[in-house]
């Protein structure tokens, strides 16, 4: 054991640290007479997505898309493919930080396709919905 004095935000404690030699490091004692882990199971194949995810589209070329401003989950989408939107209409809801976020259409114009589903996991920038 090797002690050290170390300074956190003004209070010093005094700490004992144990110094491991290298075998030791690698392959580290059992501290108690359990047996050893099994090797964990296999990963079970992914299953497939579910239907309603499998029907989200790819956004559509030169339509505008609307991006998720962050990650989070879809709540709600509020539109399908073909309604018509005006600039300012709610096209879905996305849960983030346990706080509901409107996603608003940035311009008037016809659904060309919906890029996600409600319970769909986003990242930032992810396709949302194309407006042609």
């Amino acid at each position: 054991m090797r002690k050290f004095n170390v300074t956190v935000n003004g209070t010093t404690y005094e700490v004992e640290v144990e110094e491991v030699a290298e075998a030791a490091a690698q392959s580290p004692a059992p501290r108690s007479a359990a047996p050893a882990p099994k090797p964990a199971a296999p990963a079970p194949a992914q299953a497939p997505a579910p239907a309603a995810q499998a029907a989200a589209a790819a956004p559509v070329a030169g339509a505008t898309t609307v991006e998720a401003p962050m990650p989070g989950t879809i709540v709600a989408v509020k539109v399908n493919t073909g309604d018509t939107v005006k600039e300012g209409d709610v096209v879905c809801v996305l849960e983030a930080m346990k706080m509901e976020n409107e996603i608003v259409a940035p311009k008037a114009g016809k659904i060309a396709a919906v890029c996600t589903s409600q319970g769909a996991a986003v990242n930032t920038g992810d396709p949302l919905i194309s407006i042609g």
